[in-house]
């Protein structure tokens, strides 16, 4: 496909794609073995690294199970109790998983950084050779073309600011089915490339068939121009990098010819509504204690994401092609959350995996609300429900058989939470309503006494809150360490953790409830449709918040009634569980407002840096915007604190020098 185009200076007929220069990329059966792990200098740290964590997970899982049993009335001697607690060790570990990674986050940034990173392998000025071609692809599936098309010249002149633009080709890879999309898109991208005298090294192409959604996207442009690039670096639609951060990511694969795929760790920002701020708060504020902390377990068998990163394309063409899953119902056909799978398969295949958790210049957005937030959540537990069914691959390496594992208890985590609070209702009906056994056992001589013990559920209450929270106090105290203003000030900055973490354990057991409904559904055999996430700042309705919440608010309501009336003094326990549910309709319309959103940032609560100091590639974007750019500008404006007067507003750089 071709379209002409004439700009003022009489450019001649450009093509929108290059030449074809066709390459092979079939799938392989799932059976296949491609093994090539040569030893490396980092795996023997990676190995006792994981068994450090493998012990502290068990061990702090084997006292509090124990101490679980001891508040049980029959120390769990009775069936009921033997389930509570077989679920409790299994949600306490994955507690303590997150707890102990968390902190392992905190150590590697106290000490300034781990040894082992692999942002330390290449210098900030290592050249690379004119030759190394690296291909940046966006694959787009109806998406907002404008915004799409924004981010992309924000990335593109930034790259050309780095003085590094002439080995990067650009390449918008559509799947688009709407109408509207289909005609706007070879539009904004010939507006594109005469604005930036693009042609040639912009390209576009729209699909006629989206056979196996992105990954299958992705596999065309690798079958039809892969060759001619070593590397490509994969965006999503709201995916924004720095020149800086992209030749780094060139740099960084150059000094480790060994390395299949860089994962950056992107930071969320651009949203105003209050959800989406509270997100992108705590994504910005605890995200580095957890991607780093990832990183220290893993190091080069580690995740990839799916956008925001560079991949080698030789290896990927050759290995990560996937295959259908075989057999019937949901949970097989075409893979969904295929990133982990194309680690894995790099991996598989002796190539390694690292997160630069400590690279900066890479963005994407949240979901704007929490109802879009969980619709995307649907469609990622489908995609890990399925990618389990290859844990027993034959030459998967352990570490990624436990990426599987984590992608699903992600979302199991929820159906067993909600088995555990439904069976310890069972447990105090059972205890109120029947009348008590002294005797269970065969020639018992003694009697079997209940023992409640209210002090001990107290302090196990509290163990876990703590597990629970500490990562965040920590993560509050290693920024206070440092300069707060970006965060509002440190007052600001308290008020917001503090918030937060109200907030997220009020909506902690809403998402429990469609987390649960999610999981069933995909057992079930229940397909969903797979769509592209919104990528603007929707509200939520009354209407439609009653649709999707109803069944929670009156669930919450039946559970408070049921449990008062068996035993009034219990529902203090429940009380944050069943208020939380019983609240989910106005919680989920109010958190969805843009103006709440705009309130608390004019209250100096769940501000970020890419907010108070805003990086040239964000405000360009939001530039190219338009009028919306301009409202979200003024608004943002106005609402920064007064107590913040040094913050750097670069608002300015919209002018000639980004034009340039």
């Amino acid at each position: 496909m071709t379209l002409s185009s004439v700009s003022p200076r009489n450019r001649p007929r450009l093509a929108m794609m290059p030449p074809i220069n066709r390459t092979s990329m079939a799938p392989r059966p799932w059976t296949t073995l491609a093994d090539n792990n040569a030893p490396a200098s980092w795996q023997a740290i990676a190995s006792l690294r994981r068994w450090c964590l493998f012990t502290l997970i068990v061990m702090q899982t084997w006292i509090a199970t124990n101490y679980m049993a001891s508040v049980l009335p029959y120390h769990g001697g009775q069936p009921l109790e033997i389930a509570i607690l077989v679920l409790f060790a299994i949600l306490f570990a994955w507690i303590s998983a997150g707890f102990w990674t968390a902190m392992a986050g905190l150590t590697v940034l106290l000490r300034g950084g781990d040894r082992h990173a692999i942002s330390l392998t290449a210098a900030p000025d290592m050249p690379v050779a004119d030759d190394v071609r690296t291909a940046i692809i966006m694959p787009i599936y109806n998406e907002n073309v404008r915004r799409v098309f924004a981010g992309l010249r924000a990335t593109y002149e930034s790259l050309a600011r780095s003085g590094n633009l002439s080995r990067y080709d650009f390449f918008v890879l559509s799947d688009s089915s709407d109408p509207a999309a289909c005609d706007a898109e070879p539009r904004a991208w010939r507006e594109l490339c005469e604005a930036v005298d693009g042609f040639g090294r912009i390209f576009y192409r729209r699909r006629l068939h989206r056979i196996k959604r992105k990954s299958g996207n992705v596999a065309d442009f690798c079958r039809r121009w892969g060759k001619n690039y070593r590397y490509m670096v994969v965006l999503d639609a709201d995916s924004i990098m720095t020149g800086d951060c992209l030749t780094r990511l060139v740099q960084l694969m150059e000094a480790n010819p060994g390395a299949g795929i860089v994962q950056t760790a992107p930071h969320a920002a651009g949203r105003e509504t209050l959800h989406a701020r509270v997100q992108q708060f705590a994504g910005r504020l605890y995200g580095p204690l957890f991607t780093t902390g990832l990183h220290f377990w893993q190091l080069g068998e580690s995740h990839y994401w799916g956008h925001n990163a560079i991949i080698r394309i030789a290896p990927f063409i050759e290995h990560c092609a996937l295959e259908r899953l075989p057999g019937t119902g949901s949970l097989s056909g075409e893979i969904l959350s295929h990133d982990f799978v194309e680690a894995a398969l790099m991996r598989r295949a002796g190539w390694s995996v690292w997160l630069a958790y400590d690279i900066p210049g890479s963005y994407e957005e949240m979901p704007p609300n929490l109802i879009d937030e969980l619709t995307r959540d649907r469609r990622w537990c489908q995609g890990n429900l399925m990618n389990l069914r290859l844990f027993t691959l034959r030459g998967l390496h352990p570490a990624h058989r436990a990426v599987f594992v984590t992608g699903v208890m992600a979302y199991l985590s929820a159906p067993l939470w909600f088995l555990f609070l439904l069976l310890s209702t069972a447990l105090l009906a059972y205890h109120t309503l029947a009348v008590p056994q002294y005797f269970s056992m065969p020639f018992q001589l003694f009697p079997l006494w209940p023992e409640w013990r209210p002090e001990r559920a107290i302090t196990l209450f509290s163990t876990t809150a703590f597990l629970l929270f500490m990562p965040k106090v920590a993560a509050l105290i290693l920024a206070c360490r440092q300069d707060t203003r970006d965060y509002g000030g440190r007052s600001a900055l308290v008020m917001s953790v503090a918030a937060e973490m109200l907030l997220s354990a009020v909506l902690a057991p809403i998402r429990m409830l469609f987390h649960t409904e999610f999981v069933t559904a995909a057992l079930a055999g229940i397909t969903i449709k797979w769509q592209s996430p919104p990528r603007e700042d929707a509200e939520t309705g009354w209407a439609f918040a009653g649709r999707r919440h109803g069944w929670q608010t009156l669930l919450g309501t039946l559970w408070a009634v049921g449990v008062y009336l068996l035993n009034p003094n219990y529902i203090w326990w429940l009380l944050p569980i069943v208020g939380a549910l019983m609240l989910s309709i106005p919680l989920s319309v109010f958190s969805s407002r843009v103006s709440l959103g705009h309130r608390t940032a004019r209250a100096g609560l769940f501000w970020i840096p890419e907010e108070s100091a805003p990086p040239r590639e964000l405000v360009r974007m939001e530039s190219l915007m338009g009028d919306t750019g301009a409202a979200r500008d003024e608004a943002f404006t106005a609402a920064r604190p007064h107590f913040y007067p040094q913050v750097r507003t670069q608002r300015s750089l919209q002018g000639a020098g980004e034009n340039s």
